[in-house]
């Protein structure tokens, strides 16, 4: 009996060691395919805080959970079986759909720039509501329908990192990118959303130091919204123009993914000492340029010819 339950241990313990290192390969395969990701993370943090406008600060965090809610069933029950089937029986369907996706990318950014010189703002969307319910449901679905693209663009970019690995593993690394980036994405915006209550609250106490701080939390939040706005923007035509360049590699259409590649090289070379950012800065542009193109050609595309004809 004594060496009966002493192998039984063993095999519990050689069992557990085991499950620790899929744990390890599980947890590095995700952050390997959540880095990968952060162009779109940052997209999807800086675009979220703008579907709290015109809603009361009680409601702004029930408004936030709902959202993350909304996107993790987009991420779990949607994305996660879509892609890992995509993975396992129709590998050559990633890149389009990444193509499709980044196109949608860089024409949300695009028409946002067209809204912003034609003076159209998010308030004037959210005047004509007449009922608070109404307007978080539609800020609600607004959000989570933007969600469900950034979130298949983060999957499917996540997914691009695992080639190799098994279908477990990659259920499980894609899980886990999941769940970890949308707690992150949403526990940054809702402390952002907040900050101007945090504020606030600093203002009201004893100490001259909370005081101050909270004046400067009070005072800086439109100019954090605003930059998150641009940031927004950005960071979608950089992502989408990104996306289509690799897909044009994919697909042999090398000559302009190229020639931004060769300009970075040169520009990061022509300056020494910070040439690992300067190629990164000047890829980037390129990229959000070509996203840019393509973004305004989809709106010119979708809103100039209809109008054009009528």
């Amino acid at each position: 009996m004594p060496g009966g339950l002493v192998a039984l241990l063993d095999d519990v313990a050689a069992l557990a060691k085991l499950a620790a290192a899929s744990l390890d390969d599980v947890a590095g395969a995700a952050g390997r395919a959540g880095t990968k990701a952060a162009g779109v993370v940052i997209d999807d943090a800086a675009v979220t805080p703008r579907y709290v406008v015109g809603l009361t600060p009680d409601r702004e965090l029930p408004i936030i959970w709902k959202i993350t809610l909304g996107s993790l069933r987009n991420k779990l029950l949607f994305i996660l079986p879509v892609a890992l089937a995509l993975s396992a029986f129709a590998p050559w369907a990633v890149t389009p759909l990444l193509m499709l996706g980044g196109s949608y990318l860089c024409f949300e950014a695009a028409e946002k720039i067209v809204e912003a010189l034609a003076g159209h703002h998010a308030e004037a969307e959210v005047a004509g509501i007449d009922t608070p319910a109404e307007l978080e449901r539609r800020q609600v679905a607004g959000a989570v329908r933007t969600d469900f693209i950034l979130s298949a663009e983060i999957m499917a970019i996540a997914l691009a990192e695992l080639p190799d690995a098994s279908f477990g593993m990659r259920a499980a690394a894609l899980a886990a990118v999941a769940v970890a980036i949308t707690i992150g994405v949403y526990g940054v915006v809702a402390l952002i959303v907040k900050m101007d209550d945090i504020g606030l609250h600093l203002s009201k106490r004893p100490s001259a130091i909370a005081q101050r701080t909270g004046r400067l939390l009070v005072q800086a939040m439109p100019v954090l919204l605003q930059a998150l706005s641009h940031i927004g923007v950005a960071a979608m035509v950089w992502v989408g123009g990104g996306i289509l360049l690799h897909g044009f590699e994919a697909f042999g259409l090398n000559a302009i993914p190229h020639f931004v590649h060769h300009l970075a090289e040169a520009a990061g070379h022509a300056v020494p000492f910070a040439g690992g950012f300067v190629e990164w800065l000047v890829g980037a542009i390129g990229a959000g340029i070509c996203g840019l193109i393509v973004g305004a050609a989809i709106v010119g595309a979708i809103h100039l010819v209809p109008r054009k004809k009528h």
